[in-house]
């Protein structure tokens, strides 16, 4: 057999495959044998059966040289395509010349590619990451959250505002609908956490204060059903007042509390911390808050130099891979919603949103991961990057840890099922990645240089416990973009989903 691959159009190829007499003599020799031990035919025993009955039986030498020719056919691709190295991503339009005739066989083999995009200037791409150095403000901000927690309630002899311990008694009505009724319920005021303009209604209450207002339906506006209590025009309340959908709230105050902090001395420290001294505490907070923050930039620095290189691809990614991509996902959530006892509908109308919409953010999504994956394939092949056989051997060996299985069986499955080149290629994007985050430029958000060695972290001090396990990360210390860790450790490159090991 001999195969070549020329360009089509666009991101397509044409394999032509040209197949020796013999070697079509020899398929069809082993159809033929097959057949044999298949069909019945009276009066000769399975495997017995003389060709030239088999052959009448059959519909002539055409018929069986078609069939023959069609058992061979997916052996033929799959070394054409091995052998022109190409990478397939869909099937294959076959033409095949010669199958009902004798003598050679010729196929062509249509069959859309994974393109080669441009990534041109991956080479100068500059990354912007959180500034690493911890100012006083953040360390004080940890303090006082820590001695939020060892802060006391004591009466407050002013009206209620903000961040006070409101005790209420809570009563609402809905027509048709059981009522409301709490009693010495303990509201923090400005969380947001009880009913819908609440805080609103206790901001400047007093003890023994009454309140009566309007709780707005789902969707609708306190100015649209005229929450509060306001009159709207003509002397009655807002358009949709009333509805059977709607709470009328009434609100006893009984109590107003504040919390009043401890004192940041040295004797709060030893009491609230295993530290003797304020200093002492303040030094681990500000020694975690640097560890917290060089994390962070190390998990934000792979998912920004990811977006500085899908920015780099022009093209638009092939819908073949889009469309893949989308299913695998859908896939994906399928899968994590049934462990979770949850229906697609249950999860959108948790979600507030419908098919469409999640869709659309499925395929936007999907767009972005084909985007990345061919832009990292393309910088492994700028730069050169190889998986060697040790190092693939190092791999299979982890995916044969995690199913329990040795790592020979786990490397003969994945050969027969043809997926040992996508564990390859994997690994050569992982590549590609890292050789990104060693060589793009690093800035802060002020233009300054940041050097990789800041990046460091001492896993073994970060391991170390401490009652500052009150540290929590600030808006301004938190990712920009609203990131939390968990966040950016779910953001990876595209991977080959298909790539698994059947235990």
């Amino acid at each position: 057999m001999r195969a070549t691959a020329e360009p089509v159009d666009g991101n397509r190829v044409r394999l032509s495959i040209e197949v020796d007499a013999a070697e079509v003599d020899a398929a069809m020799a082993d159809t033929i044998r097959r057949l044999g031990r298949q069909v019945r035919v009276p009066g000769f025993r399975p495997g017995k059966v003389p060709r030239q009955v088999l052959e009448a039986r059959l519909g002539g030498v055409a018929a069986l040289r078609q069939q023959a020719v069609s058992d061979l056919l997916p052996d033929l691709y799959a070394q054409a395509v091995a052998d022109t190295e190409v990478d397939p991503i869909a099937p294959p339009e076959l033409d095949v010349h010669g199958a009902d005739g004798s003598g050679p066989l010729t196929v062509d083999a249509v069959v859309e590619v994974r393109p080669t995009v441009s990534v041109a200037g991956y080479q100068g791409l500059q990354v912007t990451l959180p500034a690493l150095a911890v100012s006083d403000e953040e360390v004080e901000r940890q303090v006082d959250r820590l001695r939020d927690q060892h802060g006391e309630l004591v009466a407050a002899e002013r009206p209620a505002r903000d961040g006070d311990h409101v005790t209420i008694d809570l009563h609402g009505s809905r027509p048709g609908a059981d009522d409301l009724d709490v009693e010495d319920f303990v509201y923090e005021l400005g969380s947001g956490s009880a009913l819908p303009g609440l805080d609103d209604q206790l901001r400047g209450a007093k003890p023994g204060d009454i309140l009566t207002f309007t709780v707005p339906a789902a969707g609708r506006s306190a100015e649209e059903t005229g929450a509060g209590g306001e009159p709207g025009e003509g002397g009655e309340t807002g358009e949709g007042a009333g509805q059977a959908d709607e709470l009328a709230a009434r609100v006893l105050v009984k109590e107003v509390q504040q919390k009043v902090l401890p004192d940041a001395t040295d004797d709060w420290a030893s009491e609230a911390s295993e530290f003797d001294t304020v200093e002492e505490l303040r030094a681990d907070l500000r020694s975690r808050l640097a560890r917290f923050k060089r994390t962070q930039a190390r998990l934000l620095l792979r998912e920004r130099v990811a977006d500085a290189l899908v920015e780099l691809v022009a093209d638009d990614p092939p819908q073949t891979l889009v469309d893949a991509e989308v299913n695998e996902r859908l896939h994906d959530l399928s899968h994590r919603l049934e462990q979770r006892h949850l229906t697609l509908a249950q999860f959108l109308a948790a979600s507030g949103q419908d098919e469409d919409s999640l869709l659309a953010e499925l395929r936007a999504e999907a767009a972005r991961a084909v985007r990345l994956d061919l832009a990292l394939r393309a910088v492994a092949d700028a730069e050169g990057l190889q998986v060697s056989e040790d190092e693939l051997d190092d791999v299979v060996a982890d995916m044969a840890r995690q199913v329990g299985s040795r790592p020979t069986d786990v490397r003969q499955r994945l050969e027969r099922a043809g997926r040992l080149p996508a564990v390859r290629s994997e690994q050569r994007k992982a590549k590609a990645l890292a050789w990104l985050e060693e060589h793009v430029d690093l800035v802060d958000e002020d233009g300054a240089p940041v050097s990789r060695d800041d990046l460091d972290v001492d896993d073994q001090a970060a391991a170390g416990g401490s009652p500052a396990a009150a540290l929590e990360p600030d808006a301004d210390t938190a990712d920009a973009d609203g990131g939390a860790d968990a966040e950016l450790v779910g953001e990876q490159p595209q991977q080959d989903q298909s790539v698994e090991v059947d235990s």
